[in-house]
């Protein structure tokens, strides 16, 4: 079990801020096609990963990391400086 937190709008485009989900993906972009797999919403959230950044218990990860023993992923749009 692991718990994804979506944030900016990506948590507008599934809405939900957050969703404890049953995986066997093994890597974060297995989680994607996943969660892309189950609905419009995640498919319209996950369309383009160039606009999207992940956090693997808020360390900044890529879409290929690992998820063994990952507890939290989150998903957000890169950050902007101002």
């Amino acid at each position: 079990m692991v718990e994804i937190l979506y944030f900016a709008w990506v948590r507008e485009r599934i809405g939900l801020p957050r969703e404890q989900v049953e995986t066997n993906a093994a890597t974060v972009a297995d989680l994607v096609e996943e969660l892309r797999a189950r609905e419009e919403r995640y498919a319209a959230a996950f369309a383009d990963l160039s606009a999207l950044r992940v956090a693997l218990d808020q360390d900044l990860a890529d879409f290929d990391a690992s998820l063994d023993g990952v507890r939290e992923v989150a998903f957000f749009p890169p950050m902007t400086g101002g």
